[in-house]
């Protein structure tokens, strides 16, 4: 759906922004004017961090443009706090970024989780405290109304500038202007902190043409970072990327994304481990290769499940002739009945896989057939003969253990029983 929403949003200390979302059908969900903000537990955030600093529970904090956590600092976030965007577009668009040599230490819990939305989103620390996670006022498919959070670090990257190798570059999305935005370097092992128990809503904001910030942006991150147990909620790009690096991640749900769940790039070489993606606009998964000469050993993806709303409009696993994936243990339901499905599931490059100099497999796949379809109208270039046909959700063998998702809006909402989850 598309919604027309004028809302202003007024702090007598604080702020005045106005979000503007163009609409079809005249519907008012998610239109409420917000309460003003409680003056004592809500923080405009202004300027960048420097020092340690710590945003604590029972608390808003509003993001009052890009806030980057510079290098040397450590921001900690404590289980239950709500961190809310502003509006913006371009160079004022709204995102926390943590730059390199800097640190982030944001574990929620399964009782507390730690939110990221935007200062349109009307939910409050007591929601929280209640168990309510999800928004009060808006749609779990309203996007683009901030921008999103991006983590940065000194692990390896395969990229190039006009053919010639380098070893760092400018995530997309940060002006060049920004030295916060730098990524890459030599430290497989570099520790950017610690990530748990978040949902990232509502971001994505647009920053160029047909350019957006993703909910999570992971560019250079090592090993020694932690993250796992994350949500994404309608962001208007991809749900989570990966600019090479070597971080693994684990416990990953994005619902509602508005182009890509999953994406990666520049020879990334960790492993996303447990994941559910549900109705993604574009593809489930759009996997690259390196950009440069320099090669990892690849990333890993396993235990996913997949629900594609009968999409049929977008390839399911998107793949480029130098990808260097290995995928295992998927399982697809929802899948679209138009003409030309085959189209639709794995792209044409998939055909090249035994030309892939990177190597890569995709293997071990259950999926839900619709009826009077067959195997071959979805899975090309012979993949066909990794698929097992299963009846429904109930009879599935592979894919995401569901129940760690118990802390989710996608899970509380009724979102995942109502597609069998």
């Amino acid at each position: 759906m598309n919604f027309k929403v004028t809302l202003t949003y007024l702090s007598g200390l604080f702020l005045a922004s106005m979000l503007l979302i163009s609409c079809s059908d005249d519907s008012t969900t998610g239109t409420d004017i917000p309460e003003e903000p409680d003056a004592e537990n809500t923080i405009v955030v202004s300027d960048n961090i420097t020092e340690d600093t710590v945003w604590e529970d029972g608390n808003i904090y509003i993001l009052g443009g890009r806030i980057s956590v510079e290098a040397g600092a450590t921001l900690e976030i404590e289980p239950g706090v709500i961190i809310k965007g502003e509006a913006g577009t371009g160079s004022n668009a709204t995102a926390l970024l943590v730059a390199r040599d800097a640190t982030i230490l944001a574990d929620g819990s399964p009782t507390q989780p730690i939110i990221f939305t935007s200062v349109a989103d009307e939910i409050t620390p007591e929601d929280v405290d209640a168990g309510n996670f999800g928004s009060p006022n808006l749609d779990p498919d309203i996007n683009g109304l901030w921008g999103g959070v991006i983590v940065l670090g000194n692990a390896p990257i395969s990229a190039s500038n006009e053919g010639t190798d380098i070893t760092e570059i400018q995530i997309e999305g940060i002006p060049s202007s920004d030295p916060s935005g730098l990524y890459g370097g030599n430290d497989a092992s570099d520790s950017s902190g610690s990530i748990s128990y978040i949902s990232i809503r509502h971001g994505g904001a647009n920053i160029g043409e047909g350019n957006e910030i993703n909910g999570l942006t992971l560019g250079g991150v090592g090993t020694g970072t932690s993250i796992s147990n994350i949500e994404i909620v309608a962001n208007q790009d991809d749900g989570v990327e990966f600019f090479g690096g070597t971080v693994n991640v684990s416990n990953v749900l994005v619902w509602n994304s508005g182009d890509d769940s999953i994406d990666s790039d520049q020879a990334w070489a960790g492993t996303l481990n447990n994941a559910v993606i549900v109705s993604p606009a574009g593809s489930a998964f759009e996997l690259d290769g390196p950009e440069g000469n320099y090669t990892s050993t690849g990333h890993t993806i396993q235990d996913v499940t997949i629900y594609m709303q009968g999409n049929g409009s977008e390839l399911m696993i998107d793949v480029d002739a130098n990808t260097d994936v290995n995928m295992s243990n998927l399982f697809f339901f929802g899948l679209g009945t138009n003409e030309g499905a085959a189209a639709h599931v794995i792209s044409s490059d998939y055909v090249d896989y035994a030309a892939n100099t990177n190597g890569y497999s995709i293997t071990n796949i259950e999926a839900v057939i619709p009826d009077g379809l067959s195997v071959e109208d979805y899975f090309t270039g012979g993949l066909d003969a990794e698929v097992t046909v299963v009846g429904d959700v109930a009879n599935a063998t592979v894919g995401a253990d569901v129940s760690v998702f118990g802390f989710t809006w996608a899970n509380l909402s009724g979102a995942l029983s109502d597609i069998g989850l």
